[in-house]
């Protein structure tokens, strides 16, 4: 058993001495007999467990006996947290206070005198260090994402959006061709005077005309620089005033250069004809004495596709939906064409975008104050042309002249400059317009796929702004909508504003008059801040921030450059759709160049991005290899690198993540990763306690780097990274451990097996052997998932091992072995030989690491939780099968037919005395061979499970244990009561036995194959997946879980405070109030309380849970089976987690725990988790089998039976923490603890003694105190949560006795009964205990004088005999009810104490969240 002996001390100081040395002299105890009343409080967290508990911050509360010590909250070790915690409802384990002291009923002395809370615990009052930990911090247990989920992945499949441009293309060719034919007026052209007359800034009447440099080149010269500003690399031919053969000689000559790339065609018809109805074009003949009209077929044939078509002129909007129709003409020839001859080349020619200065019937405007080419203008010097429909626009008198907008200092390309800045504003706005106003495809086909096509568009949309002031509306295909009125503009209009203001002062800058410092725009911060609060606002609801494409323009700009990716990062960690927005944007050719930035601020918030970008998208590895950005983080996870933030281990855990999706299934990235350094990184990182995701993904990054590659394994073994991934054994933190086991797994597998590598991994195998016995079931399932990978590589060898175990047993003559009892009363198995003597086999596998496995394995075969035990039975499954298609199976046919027939199986233990493997020092101890596991597979088939007959060792209805030879015939006085099997039709299983969540059988018709595919690592992905900055749903105020919290916390205080006055209502009452009965179809053996929902759990002598709801009629709300091996029973039931929603622990008679969810909820109850917590008890009807006790302020499980150890469970880690010598021959039967501090507990022994253990000292030194004042079978042992903290105990004689555990007597001794004391029940508050006798009748005393206060009889039907013996009593922990059951009855009676009617109102303080007043309500 693994355990931890030096837990990390509390609070980091040294812990008091143990009580034994606070022990007072006799003379200080005369007269004792009820303790005032004193705070409780629960303890404060384990800096070893708080990271895998859920804190519930403190609040000041009302105590029960109304003491409240007004303390200050003591710091947790836990580490801080960024938000305070949400305040909950406690339960009476902890101090509460009141601003209106609540009168307490129970503070007058006893007829023997006053005196203080008994143990000497009013002492620690006193301590300032006890005060504080009264306010500290509670946590439930049992409610992390592993418990949740189980380590299965959640299965959402988030579809991945194709972001990336798998068809990007080029504009790689462009004909210009303007038709202006300067001078000479179009015959169906009426022009104004004046009228526009600028083309490209140009005005042809104005230009001379030398040689070379007439107007028409001059335009056409001007034009193509303005194009060569949107696209350098395109190249450009000028058509002036072309023919029909010139068009088609070019058009085709750029089409062919540019293959299967985009090709622009701008037509400037100002001095031409307009289109014609049927969409032809005008150009001219060779004399430029006629207009010859070009069909838009020809032009089509002569571009081809793809291709982008710009038209200037009147009746633009004829010509597109001409073109669309030869177009699909075009389409159908060319399929009929592929159909004759299919090697012919395919045109799409419905792949051709176009731009259109108007529509049909539509002319361009004259105004002088335009250029002609206005849409010409818009497209290719939009800013220019926005500055100067800006000024035309501007209602107020201004200095601003049309002219000053040509002259705006700077260059477009500095973004610094103020042109540059008003440009990159431009780019910004419209990209953010397309974005919120197209659909994504076609945003991605427009603005994405082509850099001359996005930079167009983007200036088409300030041209449908600006063109439709003079009556003008562009046309596209494919048609955009109108987004003339966006919101943005307004932003934009601002902006050149702002610029045209500081622009006489910027002239005269330039002139040297004055000087003058550009004041920059506060567009990008201001954008900034509205992405801040759509952050913080509108974010939840999932909707597409608008300010997303300025956040991306913003990373080019240093200044803003850090503020824009933390709010990108805020953005992202909003879950996958966030990140498939971003990269839909265009985010990603941004971030992966900033991976070449050596900037140290920038450092983490890149590693946050790319974590949740590799999370959603795998396929960014080959972006990382490009240019060695992957050794950005492999840098960053080196320890000794710098990185300026608190929580570096977290980032560093991050690029663990980065580097292990970097390597997962990509053999490149695992060869460039490769290295030393990375692999004594991540090994380093072992050791940061403080960080359990680092440990964890440092393992998890191992894992991929040595899956399927060699040398990355030898390189392991070189840096021994097999024995310090071992060391991991006992983590903490149950995600390390399995971490560990995954990585140990990808470990397995060098090809050539030899005798290094066999030893390696076998004594990689024998030190995880030890984990079998983990509290995780997340950590057994990879542990058989690596049993699996260790099998299938030695599968002959453990065939062999199969073999031996199965013919040993078909052939010992199971008849002759005879059932012994040792020192410890378990039941073992012996072999013995023909002579008596104990034989000796010796067999190949005897004593090697092969046996040990192939023995655990069976025993996981059947292990309490479904998920391991399908897991091991496939396992199991394919040896056995294997074995059956071997060599061997002629051998072993006879046996496996003949052997079940002559000997059924008998029910073996679970675990006996340990065998160590000989020939290695390093493996630990394993269990020995269970007798006749094989035996129960008889008629072994193929289609079946070989593992699902292992049920069977637990299920042999005739067999029970024996009785121990050595024990009398007449009554043994140390044995249990032995129990009549009532008269009722009891049977296993009535009930459906409730699964883990997302179970899935196995399917028995499927092969079994191995190795086992382990699901661990996609688990572990998904939380960089999930919100980590937002708070959790349950502590945001408003959301339904924080509401749900708030009411139980208030309902749990009302009941708290409702309740403590009754205490002397309870000592002078009768208890004989019928508060109702239930048949509970099954005999009551086990009751339990809810502290505040009406909840009573009733289970029965086999496996069946009841849960009953008591608020009004008695009523069943759920039933279901524990799921018990037969033979076995329920031996304690617990609440855990009772502050909040609940859960239901069990134990077992066959040392099993488990821990159900939903537990009131019938068909929605499921498994939480389920363990072995002692794996050497026999199930039995006779002994006391398992008894634990549950510490919810430590999160702890006492866990004892028929056994010589105490073992500590601790919740948070899920491991045995320690192993307390109980120091007896004779079993447990009862285990009770202190509440409020846990170091304290107290155990009851089946030879009457009373044991005080203190978990403060070693645990050979553990018991500080033995009372062996009874004599006969301690029924029960309980300390009371509240109260004076009573300790009492009771024996089967009757006597029932009061404890001081400073005293070496007990306090005093009550003859509860004459006859035999069938149950002890105590009430956690008020000073009153219960006795169930063996004449049907339940009798409660006052513990402070040991007087009967009343009794009652349950109910045991019509004509039943009364004179049955109780089989189980239970208080409510704070209300005056008590519940029993009698022995051969199946009703459960619940009475209560009878209340005097009282006319007092009592006031109780309700809590209505942090910051809030406090208001007081009353109830009566």
């Amino acid at each position: 058993m693994r355990r931890v002996d030096e837990l990390p001390l509390l609070g980091g100081q040294p812990h008091p001495q143990p009580l034994a040395s606070h022990a007072p002299t006799l003379a200080d105890m005369e007269g004792v007999a009820s303790p005032t009343h004193t705070p409780q409080r629960a303890t404060s967290p384990r800096p070893s467990t708080a990271s895998a508990r859920r804190p519930l911050s403190s609040r000041n509360r009302t105590e029960s006996n109304g003491h409240a010590p007004d303390t200050p909250q003591s710091t947790s070790s836990a580490p801080p947290a960024p938000r305070p915690s949400f305040l909950r409802a406690k339960s009476d384990f902890g101090p509460r206070h009141n601003n209106e002291p609540v009168e307490s009923t129970d503070e007058a002395s006893s007829a023997e005198g006053n005196f203080k809370i008994r143990h000497g615990w009013d002492v620690q009052l006193d301590s300032e260090e006890y005060n504080n930990l009264l306010t500290s911090s509670f946590f439930m247990y049992y409610t992390d994402k592993k418990h949740e989920t189980g380590g299965i992945p959640k299965g959402e499949v988030y579809p991945l959006q194709e972001w990336r441009m798998r068809d990007r293309l080029k504009t790689v060719s462009a004909v210009l061709a303007l038709c202006l034919n300067i001078g000479v007026d179009p015959p169906d052209v009426i022009k104004t005077s004046p009228c526009a007359k600028e083309e490209c800034w140009i005005d042809p009447s104005a230009s001379t005309q030398t040689p070379g440099h007439t107007p028409m080149n001059q335009i056409g010269k001007a034009l193509q620089t303005q194009y060569e500003q949107l696209s350098m690399r395109t190249r450009y031919k000028l058509l002036l005033d072309p023919t029909t053969d010139e068009t088609r000689k070019y058009a085709q000559t750029l089409r062919r250069n540019a293959r299967n790339e985009r090709v622009l065609f701008h037509y400037n018809g100002h001095g031409v004809p307009k289109p014609t109805s049927s969409g032809e074009i005008w150009v001219f003949n060779r004399n430029y004495t006629q207009y010859i009209p070009l069909s838009l077929y020809d032009l089509q044939s002569w571009i081809g596709a793809p291709s982008l078509f710009v038209y200037d002129c009147s009746d633009a909007g004829l010509i597109i939906s001409n073109f669309n129709k030869f177009a699909e003409k075009h389409q159908t020839e060319t399929e009929e064409a592929r159909r004759r001859d299919p090697a012919m080349e395919h045109i799409d020619y419905s792949d051709c975008i176009h731009l259109a200065a108007c529509r049909e019937k539509e002319s361009l405007p004259t105004n002088p104050e335009l250029p002609a080419d206005m849409f010409t203008s818009c497209l290719t010097d939009p800013i220019t042309m926005a500055v100067r429909f800006f000024i035309l626009q501007n209602p107020l008198p201004s200095h601003i002249k049309l002219r000053d907008a040509h002259h705006i200092p700077g260059k477009v390309s500095e973004r610094r400059t103020p042109i540059g800045e008003l440009n990159w504003i431009f780019t910004a706005i419209t990209d953010t317009i397309a974005w919120n106003s197209l659909s994504k495809p076609l945003f991605k086909k427009l603005f994405r796929q082509d850099l001359m096509v996005a930079a167009l568009f983007r200036n088409f949309l300030l041209a449908q702004r600006v063109m439709r002031v003079y009556h003008c509306h562009p046309v596209s295909h494919p048609e955009i909508p109108q987004t003339h009125d966006h919101p943005l503009w307004r932003s934009w209009d601002l902006a050149v504003e702002l610029i045209l203001a500081q622009l006489p002062d910027l002239q005269a800058e330039a002139r040297g008059e004055k000087e003058y410092i550009y004041k920059h725009s506060e567009f990008f911060s201001e954008q900034l801040t509205a992405f801040e609060v759509y952050l913080t606002q509108g974010a939840a609801q999932q909707t597409i921030p608008e300010q997303l494409p300025i956040v991306l323009q913003v990373l080019l700009s240093q200044v803003h450059r850090l503020r824009a990716l933390i709010l990108l990062s805020k953005f992202l960690d909003l879950g996958p759709w966030a990140v498939n927005l971003a990269l839909s944007i265009g985010i990603f050719p941004y971030v992966l160049k900033l991976l070449q930035s050596q900037a140290i601020e920038l450092k983490p918030v890149m590693v946050f991005i790319w974590a949740r970008i590799l999370a959603v998208d795998q396929s960014c590895q080959a972006d990382l290899l490009k240019d060695n950005g992957y050794q950005y983080f492999i840098n960053i996870l080196n320890p000794s690198s710098g990185i300026p933030i608190l929580n570096a281990s977290e980032h560093r855990a991050m690029c663990a993540f980065i580097v292990a999706m970097f390597c997962k299934g990509y053999n490149q990235g695992q060869r460039a990763s490769l290295s030393p350094e990375l692999i004594e990184s991540c090994l380093d990182h072992f050791k940061d306690m403080q960080n359990p995701l680092l440990r964890q993904w440092s393992c998890l990054c191992l894992s991929k780097l040595f899956q399927g590659y060699e040398e990355a394994k030898w390189m392991g073994i070189r840096c021994m990274a097999h024995e310090r991934l071992c060391e991991l054994i006992i983590d903490p933190i149950a995600d390390v451990r399995a971490a560990m086991l995954y990585a140990l797994t990808a470990f397995l597998g060098i090809r050539d097996v030899t005798t290094q590598v066999a030893a390696i991994e076998e004594s990689v195998a024998s030190m995880v052997l030890v984990m079998t016995t983990d509290g995780n079931s997340m950590v057994r399932k990879e542990l058989v998932v690596f049993f699996s990978a260790f099998i299938a590589r030695y599968k002959t060898k453990f065939l062999v091992t199969a073999f031996e175990h199965f013919f040993e047993d078909a052939n010992t003559d199971l008849l002759t072995k005879r059932e012994q009892k040792n020192s410890d009363g378990l039941y073992v198995k012996v072999r013995t030989s023909a002579n008596g003597q104990q034989s000796q086999q010796h067999h190949c596998s005897e004593n090697t690491i092969y046996s040990a496995i192939w023995k655990e394995m069976l025993v996981m075969s059947v292990d309490p939780h479904p998920e391991v035990a399908r897991d091991a039975g496939i396992v199991i499954d394919y040896i056995l099968i294997a074995l059956m298609d071997s060599s061997l199976a002629e051998f072993i046919q006879p046996q496996i037919t003949g052997v079940p027939k002559k000997h059924p199986a008998p029910r073996p233990t679970p675990r006996v005395q340990d065998e160590v493997p000989t020939q290695q020092t390093s493996v630990p101890s394993t269990p020995t061979k269970e007798p006749s596991y094989l035996s129960l597979f008889g008629g072994l088939r193929k289609t079946g499970s070989v593992a699902a007959s292992l049920k069977n060792l637990w299920a042999n209805d005739s067999t029970t244990p024996p009785r121990s030879p050595g024990r009398p015939n007449g009554e043994d006085l140390h044995a249990p009561p032995s129990d009549p099997r009532p008269h009722t039709p009891e049977r296993y299983h009535v009930e459906e036995e409730p699964k883990s969540r997302g179970f899935v059988p196995r399917n028995l018709s499927k092969e079994p194959q191995l190795p086992l595919k382990s699901t661990f690592y996609e688990w572990s992905v998904e939380y960089f997946r999930e919100p980590q900055m937002k708070p959790s749903e349950a502590d945001e105020p408003g959301s339904t879980d924080y509401n749900g919290r708030l009411w139980r916390r208030n309902r749990n205080d009302k009941i708290i405070a409702d309740t403590q006055p009754l205490k002397e209502v309870a000592v002078s009452n009768r208890w004989d109030v019928n508060r109702g009965y239930f048949d509970n179809l099954s005999q009551p053996m086990k009751l339990c309380f809810h502290q505040f929902e009406d909840h009573l759990v009733v289970t029965d002598n086999k496996d069946t849970i009841n849960v009953i709801d008591y608020s009004k009629a008695a009523k069943r709300v759920n039933s279901f089976s524990n799921g018990n091996p037969v033979d076995s029973r329920i031996t304690e039931v617990r609440f855990i987690n009772e502050d909040d929603q609940a859960l239901l622990m069990t134990g077992s008679s066959d040392g099993v725990i488990k821990i159900f969810r939903n537990y009131d909820r019938r068909e929605k109850t499921e498994l939480l988790t389920a363990f072995r917590a002692l794996t050497d008890l026999v199930p039995s009807n006779k002994n006391a089998g398992l008894v634990f006790d549950w510490q919810q302020g430590r999160g702890s499980m006492l866990v004892a039976g028929d056994v010589k150890v105490i073992r500590v469970w601790n919740a948070g880690t899920e491991i045995c923490t320690s192993d307390i010598p109980a120091r007896s021959g004779s079993c447990i039967t009862s285990l009770t603890s202190d509440q409020v501090e846990g170091d304290v507990f107290i155990a009851g022994f089946g030879d009457g003694a009373v044991r005080v253990y203190d978990q403060r000292q070693k645990p050979a030194t553990a018991m500080v105190k033995v009372w062996k004042e009874h004599r006969q079978w301690i029924t029960n042992v309980h300390l009371q949560r509240g109260g004076q903290r009573e300790l009492v105990s009771g024996c089967r004689s009757g006597e029932v006795k009061l404890w001081d555990i400073r005293m070496d007597k007990s306090v005093k001794t009550i003859q509860a009964t004459t006859d035999t004391l069938r149950t002890l029940s105590v009430h956690e508050h008020a000073p009153v205990f219960a006795t169930g006798t063996q004449r049907h009748r339940v009798k409660i005393f006052d513990i402070n004088n040991g007087q009967a206060v009343s009794h009652c009889e349950p109910y045991a039907g019509f004509l039943r005999d009364r004179s049955t013996a109780i089989a189980t009593t239970a208080f409510h922990p704070h209300r005056l009810l008590i519940a029993a059951a009698a022995m051969q009855d199946n009703h459960v009676n619940i009475f209560s104490c009878y209340e005097p009617k009282n006319s007092a109102l009592k006031t109780v303080k309700l809590y209505d969240g942090p910051g809030t007043l406090k208001r007081a309500s009353t109830f009566i």
